[in-house]
Protein backbone atom coordinates (compact mmCIF):
# COMPACT_ATOMS: atom_id res chain seq x y z
CA UNK A 1 0.00 0.00 0.00
CA UNK A 2 1.17 3.53 -0.75
CA UNK A 3 2.00 5.93 2.06
CA UNK A 4 -0.58 8.27 3.54
CA UNK A 5 0.23 11.98 3.70
CA UNK A 6 -1.30 14.24 6.34
CA UNK A 7 -0.97 18.00 5.97
CA UNK A 8 -1.29 20.27 9.00
CA UNK A 9 -1.32 23.93 8.02
CA UNK A 10 -1.46 25.26 11.59
CA UNK A 11 0.10 22.78 14.07
CA UNK A 12 0.13 23.46 17.78
CA UNK A 13 1.54 22.38 21.07
CA UNK A 14 -1.57 21.29 22.97
CA UNK A 15 -1.60 22.10 26.67
CA UNK A 16 -4.41 20.01 28.14
CA UNK A 17 -5.32 20.74 31.74
CA UNK A 18 -7.85 19.13 34.09
CA UNK A 19 -10.13 21.33 36.20
CA UNK A 20 -13.01 20.38 38.46
CA UNK A 21 -15.56 22.80 37.05
CA UNK A 22 -14.53 25.80 34.96
CA UNK A 23 -15.39 29.13 36.60
CA UNK A 24 -15.33 31.89 33.94
CA UNK A 25 -14.00 35.20 35.18
CA UNK A 26 -12.40 33.61 38.23
CA UNK A 27 -9.14 31.89 39.14
CA UNK A 28 -9.20 28.23 38.08
CA UNK A 29 -6.71 25.80 39.59
CA UNK A 30 -5.52 23.19 37.10
CA UNK A 31 -5.17 19.79 38.75
CA UNK A 32 -2.72 18.38 36.21
CA UNK A 33 -1.70 19.02 32.62
CA UNK A 34 0.16 17.66 29.62
CA UNK A 35 1.96 19.45 26.79
CA UNK A 36 2.39 17.59 23.53
CA UNK A 37 2.70 18.21 19.77
CA UNK A 38 -0.66 18.28 18.03
CA UNK A 39 -2.76 19.81 15.32
CA UNK A 40 -5.37 17.75 13.51
CA UNK A 41 -3.09 16.35 10.81
CA UNK A 42 -0.38 15.56 13.34
CA UNK A 43 -2.92 13.66 15.46
CA UNK A 44 -4.20 11.75 12.43
CA UNK A 45 -0.63 10.82 11.47
CA UNK A 46 0.15 9.52 14.95
CA UNK A 47 -2.92 7.27 15.03
CA UNK A 48 -2.27 6.02 11.50
CA UNK A 49 1.28 5.14 12.49
CA UNK A 50 -0.01 3.19 15.49
CA UNK A 51 -2.31 1.31 13.12
CA UNK A 52 0.67 0.23 11.04
CA UNK A 53 0.35 2.62 8.11
CA UNK A 54 3.28 4.20 6.31
CA UNK A 55 2.83 7.89 7.03
CA UNK A 56 4.31 11.17 5.88
CA UNK A 57 3.57 14.62 7.30
CA UNK A 58 3.84 18.12 5.92
CA UNK A 59 2.63 21.64 6.47
CA UNK A 60 4.05 24.71 8.18
CA UNK A 61 6.06 24.29 11.39
CA UNK A 62 7.64 27.01 13.53
CA UNK A 63 11.43 26.68 13.45
CA UNK A 64 11.86 28.02 16.97
CA UNK A 65 9.90 25.27 18.76
CA UNK A 66 10.09 22.40 16.29
CA UNK A 67 11.95 19.96 18.56
CA UNK A 68 8.91 18.28 20.21
CA UNK A 69 7.37 17.69 16.77
CA UNK A 70 10.60 16.34 15.28
CA UNK A 71 10.97 13.99 18.23
CA UNK A 72 7.39 12.75 17.87
CA UNK A 73 7.83 12.03 14.16
CA UNK A 74 11.11 10.18 14.78
CA UNK A 75 9.61 8.08 17.58
CA UNK A 76 6.67 7.01 15.42
CA UNK A 77 8.60 6.45 12.20
CA UNK A 78 6.78 9.22 10.37
CA UNK A 79 8.49 10.80 7.35
CA UNK A 80 8.86 14.50 8.14
CA UNK A 81 8.33 16.89 5.21
CA UNK A 82 7.19 19.91 7.23
CA UNK A 83 8.42 23.27 6.04
CA UNK A 84 10.21 25.13 8.83
CA UNK A 85 8.97 28.71 9.02
CA UNK A 86 10.60 31.47 11.12
CA UNK A 87 8.81 31.85 14.44
CA UNK A 88 6.99 29.54 16.85
CA UNK A 89 4.05 27.24 16.31
CA UNK A 90 1.13 28.25 18.52
CA UNK A 91 0.19 26.74 21.86
CA UNK A 92 -3.46 25.83 22.30
CA UNK A 93 -5.08 25.33 25.69
CA UNK A 94 -7.68 22.64 26.36
CA UNK A 95 -9.46 22.75 29.72
CA UNK A 96 -11.16 19.47 30.57
CA UNK A 97 -13.78 19.46 33.33
CA UNK A 98 -14.77 16.48 35.46
CA UNK A 99 -17.94 16.17 33.39
CA UNK A 100 -15.85 15.66 30.23
CA UNK A 101 -16.75 19.07 28.83
CA UNK A 102 -13.81 20.69 27.04
CA UNK A 103 -13.15 24.41 26.61
CA UNK A 104 -10.74 25.13 23.75
CA UNK A 105 -8.56 28.23 23.58
CA UNK A 106 -7.20 28.01 20.05
CA UNK A 107 -4.77 30.69 18.96
CA UNK A 108 -4.36 31.90 15.36
CA UNK A 109 -0.82 30.67 14.73
CA UNK A 110 2.14 32.29 13.04
CA UNK A 111 1.78 34.17 9.78
CA UNK A 112 2.83 32.47 6.55
CA UNK A 113 4.12 34.49 3.61
CA UNK A 114 3.72 33.77 -0.14
CA UNK A 115 7.21 32.27 -0.36
CA UNK A 116 6.26 29.60 2.18
CA UNK A 117 2.96 28.94 0.40
CA UNK A 118 4.76 28.42 -2.91
CA UNK A 119 7.23 26.08 -1.20
CA UNK A 120 4.41 23.98 0.29
CA UNK A 121 2.70 23.82 -3.12
CA UNK A 122 5.90 22.40 -4.60
CA UNK A 123 6.25 19.96 -1.70
CA UNK A 124 2.68 18.68 -2.09
CA UNK A 125 3.20 18.27 -5.83
CA UNK A 126 6.34 16.22 -5.23
CA UNK A 127 4.81 14.07 -2.47
CA UNK A 128 1.64 13.40 -4.44
CA UNK A 129 3.59 11.08 -6.74
CA UNK A 130 4.03 8.54 -3.92
CA UNK A 131 0.93 9.19 -1.80
CA UNK A 132 -2.53 8.18 -2.96
CA UNK A 133 -4.27 9.24 0.25
CA UNK A 134 -3.84 12.85 1.41
CA UNK A 135 -5.44 14.27 4.55
CA UNK A 136 -5.71 18.07 4.79
CA UNK A 137 -6.62 18.93 8.34
CA UNK A 138 -7.08 21.78 10.76
CA UNK A 139 -7.37 25.53 10.55
CA UNK A 140 -5.54 27.87 8.20
CA UNK A 141 -2.82 30.14 9.62
CA UNK A 142 -2.71 33.88 8.86
CA UNK A 143 -1.54 34.36 5.28
CA UNK A 144 -3.20 31.24 3.85
CA UNK A 145 -6.51 31.99 2.16
CA UNK A 146 -9.45 29.72 1.52
CA UNK A 147 -8.79 30.23 -2.20
CA UNK A 148 -5.36 28.70 -1.70
CA UNK A 149 -6.91 25.74 0.10
CA UNK A 150 -9.31 25.21 -2.80
CA UNK A 151 -6.40 25.24 -5.23
CA UNK A 152 -4.53 22.58 -3.26
CA UNK A 153 -7.61 20.35 -3.01
CA UNK A 154 -8.49 20.77 -6.69
CA UNK A 155 -4.94 20.09 -7.88
CA UNK A 156 -4.60 16.95 -5.78
CA UNK A 157 -8.06 15.72 -6.74
CA UNK A 158 -7.34 16.25 -10.45
CA UNK A 159 -4.16 14.22 -9.97
CA UNK A 160 -6.35 11.31 -8.92
CA UNK A 161 -5.64 11.49 -5.20
CA UNK A 162 -8.15 10.62 -2.51
CA UNK A 163 -8.29 13.92 -0.64
CA UNK A 164 -9.71 13.85 2.88
CA UNK A 165 -10.57 17.19 4.51
CA UNK A 166 -11.22 17.84 8.19
CA UNK A 167 -11.53 21.54 8.93
CA UNK A 168 -14.19 24.05 9.95
CA UNK A 169 -15.85 27.43 9.39
CA UNK A 170 -14.81 29.31 6.24
CA UNK A 171 -12.17 26.75 5.35
CA UNK A 172 -14.73 23.94 5.42
CA UNK A 173 -17.14 25.90 3.26
CA UNK A 174 -14.42 26.51 0.67
CA UNK A 175 -13.23 22.91 0.84
CA UNK A 176 -16.72 21.58 0.17
CA UNK A 177 -16.91 23.66 -3.00
CA UNK A 178 -13.71 21.92 -4.16
CA UNK A 179 -15.41 18.48 -3.74
CA UNK A 180 -12.76 16.41 -1.96
CA UNK A 181 -13.12 12.63 -1.71
CA UNK A 182 -14.20 12.78 1.95
CA UNK A 183 -15.22 15.47 4.44
CA UNK A 184 -15.83 14.95 8.15
CA UNK A 185 -17.64 17.82 9.86
CA UNK A 186 -19.26 17.43 13.24
CA UNK A 187 -22.74 18.81 13.88
CA UNK A 188 -21.59 22.27 14.93
CA UNK A 189 -19.10 22.57 12.07
CA UNK A 190 -21.75 21.59 9.54
CA UNK A 191 -24.11 24.24 10.89
CA UNK A 192 -21.41 26.95 10.73
CA UNK A 193 -20.43 25.90 7.24
CA UNK A 194 -23.97 26.13 5.90
CA UNK A 195 -24.72 29.37 7.73
CA UNK A 196 -27.83 27.97 9.32
CA UNK A 197 -29.04 26.67 12.62
CA UNK A 198 -29.13 22.90 12.37
CA UNK A 199 -30.90 20.99 15.09
CA UNK A 200 -29.37 17.74 16.16
CA UNK A 201 -32.29 15.87 14.64
CA UNK A 202 -30.86 13.02 12.64
CA UNK A 203 -33.22 13.64 9.72
CA UNK A 204 -32.00 17.22 9.31
CA UNK A 205 -28.34 16.18 9.44
CA UNK A 206 -28.98 13.46 6.89
CA UNK A 207 -30.65 15.92 4.55
CA UNK A 208 -27.76 18.36 4.75
CA UNK A 209 -25.25 15.58 4.31
CA UNK A 210 -27.19 14.35 1.30
CA UNK A 211 -26.79 17.78 -0.28
CA UNK A 212 -23.01 17.52 0.07
CA UNK A 213 -23.01 14.03 -1.43
CA UNK A 214 -25.12 15.16 -4.39
CA UNK A 215 -22.69 18.02 -4.89
CA UNK A 216 -20.01 15.47 -5.72
CA UNK A 217 -18.33 14.58 -2.41
CA UNK A 218 -18.04 10.80 -2.52
CA UNK A 219 -17.93 10.33 1.27
CA UNK A 220 -19.73 12.53 3.76
CA UNK A 221 -19.06 11.67 7.39
CA UNK A 222 -20.85 13.54 10.18
CA UNK A 223 -19.64 12.94 13.73
CA UNK A 224 -22.17 13.40 16.53
CA UNK A 225 -20.33 12.69 19.76
CA UNK A 226 -22.18 10.18 21.92
CA UNK A 227 -24.88 9.98 19.24
CA UNK A 228 -22.46 8.26 16.90
CA UNK A 229 -21.34 8.74 13.32
CA UNK A 230 -23.25 9.03 10.04
CA UNK A 231 -21.52 8.04 6.78
CA UNK A 232 -22.88 8.53 3.27
CA UNK A 233 -21.24 7.02 0.22
CA UNK A 234 -22.51 5.33 -2.96
CA UNK A 235 -23.94 2.52 -0.82
CA UNK A 236 -26.18 4.88 1.13
CA UNK A 237 -26.16 5.96 4.76
CA UNK A 238 -24.76 3.97 7.67
CA UNK A 239 -25.00 4.91 11.32
CA UNK A 240 -22.61 3.67 13.99
CA UNK A 241 -22.86 4.16 17.75
CA UNK A 242 -20.34 3.03 20.36
CA UNK A 243 -21.14 1.92 23.91
CA UNK A 244 -20.71 4.64 26.53
CA UNK A 245 -17.11 5.18 27.64
CA UNK A 246 -15.58 6.73 30.73
CA UNK A 247 -14.67 10.13 29.30
CA UNK A 248 -11.31 11.63 30.24
CA UNK A 249 -11.03 14.07 27.32
CA UNK A 250 -12.78 14.38 23.97
CA UNK A 251 -9.77 16.16 22.43
CA UNK A 252 -8.55 14.20 19.41
CA UNK A 253 -11.59 11.92 19.10
CA UNK A 254 -12.49 13.35 15.68
CA UNK A 255 -8.90 13.06 14.48
CA UNK A 256 -8.84 9.45 15.62
CA UNK A 257 -12.06 8.82 13.67
CA UNK A 258 -10.50 10.23 10.50
CA UNK A 259 -7.40 8.09 10.95
CA UNK A 260 -9.52 4.97 11.45
CA UNK A 261 -11.59 5.68 8.35
CA UNK A 262 -8.57 6.31 6.14
CA UNK A 263 -6.83 3.21 7.48
CA UNK A 264 -9.86 1.03 6.88
CA UNK A 265 -10.56 2.39 3.41
CA UNK A 266 -6.92 2.06 2.35
CA UNK A 267 -6.90 -1.54 3.57
CA UNK A 268 -9.96 -2.29 1.43
CA UNK A 269 -12.20 -3.18 4.37
CA UNK A 270 -15.93 -3.28 3.84
CA UNK A 271 -17.75 -0.08 4.70
CA UNK A 272 -19.26 -1.58 7.85
CA UNK A 273 -15.97 -3.03 9.06
CA UNK A 274 -14.08 0.20 8.38
CA UNK A 275 -16.75 2.18 10.23
CA UNK A 276 -16.70 -0.18 13.20
CA UNK A 277 -12.93 0.14 13.46
CA UNK A 278 -12.93 3.92 13.13
CA UNK A 279 -15.68 4.46 15.70
CA UNK A 280 -13.98 2.09 18.13
CA UNK A 281 -10.70 4.01 17.81
CA UNK A 282 -12.54 7.29 18.30
CA UNK A 283 -14.46 5.99 21.31
CA UNK A 284 -11.29 4.75 22.99
CA UNK A 285 -9.63 8.12 22.33
CA UNK A 286 -11.96 9.82 24.83
CA UNK A 287 -10.70 7.54 27.61
CA UNK A 288 -7.22 9.11 27.50
CA UNK A 289 -5.41 12.42 27.19
CA UNK A 290 -3.97 12.85 23.69
CA UNK A 291 -4.28 10.46 20.78
CA UNK A 292 -2.76 7.10 19.95
CA UNK A 293 -3.64 3.41 19.82
CA UNK A 294 -1.63 1.55 22.43
CA UNK A 295 -3.67 -1.66 22.51
CA UNK A 296 -5.00 -3.11 19.25
CA UNK A 297 -6.89 -5.84 21.06
CA UNK A 298 -8.99 -3.21 22.84
CA UNK A 299 -9.89 -1.77 19.43
CA UNK A 300 -10.86 -5.20 18.11
CA UNK A 301 -12.99 -5.99 21.15
CA UNK A 302 -14.81 -2.67 21.08
CA UNK A 303 -15.33 -2.90 17.30
CA UNK A 304 -17.52 -5.94 17.91
CA UNK A 305 -19.72 -3.90 20.26
CA UNK A 306 -20.34 -1.03 17.83
CA UNK A 307 -23.96 -0.79 16.72
CA UNK A 308 -24.11 -0.32 12.93
CA UNK A 309 -27.31 0.08 10.95
CA UNK A 310 -28.46 1.51 7.59
CA UNK A 311 -30.43 4.73 7.70
CA UNK A 312 -33.13 5.78 5.28
CA UNK A 313 -33.35 9.44 4.26
CA UNK A 314 -36.80 10.84 4.96
CA UNK A 315 -38.39 12.40 1.87
CA UNK A 316 -39.78 15.19 4.06
CA UNK A 317 -36.30 16.10 5.33
CA UNK A 318 -34.80 16.63 1.88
Amino acid sequence: MSAILTVTFNPALDMTGSVGALQPGDVNLVQNYTLHPAGKGVNVARVLSDLGATVSVSGFLGADNQDPFSQLFAEHGVADHFLRVPGVSRTNVKLVENTGRVTDLNFPGMAVDPTHIDALTETLHALAASHEWIVLAGSLPPGVTTEQLVMWISTLREAGKKVVVDTSQHALRAAIDATPWLVKPNEAELAQCLNESISNEQSVLLARGEQLFNQGIANVVISRGVDGVLWRDHQGWLKAVAPAQQVVSTVGAGDSLVAGLVSGCQAGLSKETALRQAVAISALAVTQVGVGVSNHENVNQLSEQISVSPVELSVHAQ
